[in-house]
């Protein structure tokens, strides 16, 4: 039995993961993450004002702990630049001490970005690419990994990095999408930052998570790190217009021209790696957009 730990199960990634794992007979599945839960069994609650891991590493051998917590915006991050450092990087690095010092055999699964990258000067882009983030979250989503690094060099901790390209499905009530559906209920025209031109890899949910036990299975943990997406360039207007075709959207969209700050361009990954253990995609970006809006509407969230 595989005592398999995620922090961070109350958020997006984490709960899908908590969910995936929790039905494999093979693991004994844990969860930790900042909200109060009094029901569920195997849970931890992490002090938000202070997250602290010692005891939790202290009262269980865990054999996998997977990070999936941390922020996710890269505007918030050019906005409160220490607020992302801490959650995306500090708190890294206090994981990392805590199985150093108490559970030194338990391997360690980062949850990183592909804005490690920010703009790569060629696609798809391979995990050997020299980063060069172009947001506060991308260079603090850099840092973390060369904190599983330095733990793995320095220490022994065996750990690596699941470089996730552009995340979505159920749940996720944030980013493009989330933003999309909302605005459709507003007026009959839909406006976007950009061009429609910029390009994503877009990844459902459950294909990462799948992603995520060939990496409990395969990885060398040596502080390596992995794309993790479906190598398949969509432009923003495509996946866009998609969207709004699944929520039955019959106004108009148009993108303003304007880029954000800390956004990207292109994006398509190299996912040669992790294919060769075993990788395939579930969802194409059309079938996972159908599926998205299914539970918008099942929600009577647009």
């Amino acid at each position: 039995m595989i005592r398999l730990l995620i922090v961070g199960s109350k958020g997006f990634i984490g709960l899908h993961a908590l969910q995936y794992f929790s039905v494999k007979a093979e693991y004994i599945v844990y969860g930790s993450d900042v909200v109060a839960d009094y029901v569920s069994r195997n849970y931890f609650q992490i002090d938000a004002a202070n997250s602290d891991f010692q005891e939790l590493f202290q009262q269980i051998p865990f054999d996998v702990c997977v990070n999936c917590s941390g922020a996710a915006s890269v505007p918030d991050s050019l906005v409160h630049p220490h607020r992302d450092f801490l959650l995306n990087t500090v708190n890294v690095y206090k994981i990392l001490d805590a199985i150093r010092k108490y559970s030194p055999a338990c391997r360690f699964i980062n949850l990183s970005s592909a804005a490690v990258y920010g703009n790569p000067p060629h696609l798809p882009v391979k995990e050997d690419e020299i980063c060069n983030p172009v947001s506060p979250y991308g260079c603090h989503k850099q840092q973390a990994e060369m904190i599983c690094k330095e733990f793995y060099v320095y220490f022994g901790i065996k750990t690596c990095s699941m470089r996730i390209f552009s995340a979505y499905g159920e749940g996720l009530k944030k980013q493009l999408f989330w933003d999309l559906a909302q605005k459709t209920k507003l007026n009959n025209t839909i406006a976007l930052y950009g061009t429609g031109d910029e390009s994503r890899d877009f990844i459902h949910v459950e294909d990462i998570v799948r992603s995520m036990e060939l990496i409990v299975k395969n990885a060398a943990f040596k502080a390596e790190h992995y794309n993790i997406a479906n190598g398949v360039q969509v432009p923003v207007r495509e996946a866009a217009s998609l969207l709004l075709h699944h929520l039955h959207y019959e106004g108009r969209l148009v993108f303003q021209g304007n880029r954000r700050p800390g956004d990207p361009i292109y994006w398509q990954a190299d996912i040669s790696t992790i294919f060769q253990f075993g990788y395939s995609p579930g969802y194409s970006i059309d079938k996972g957009l159908k599926r998205y809006a299914e539970w918008l509407q099942e929600e009577k969230l647009v």
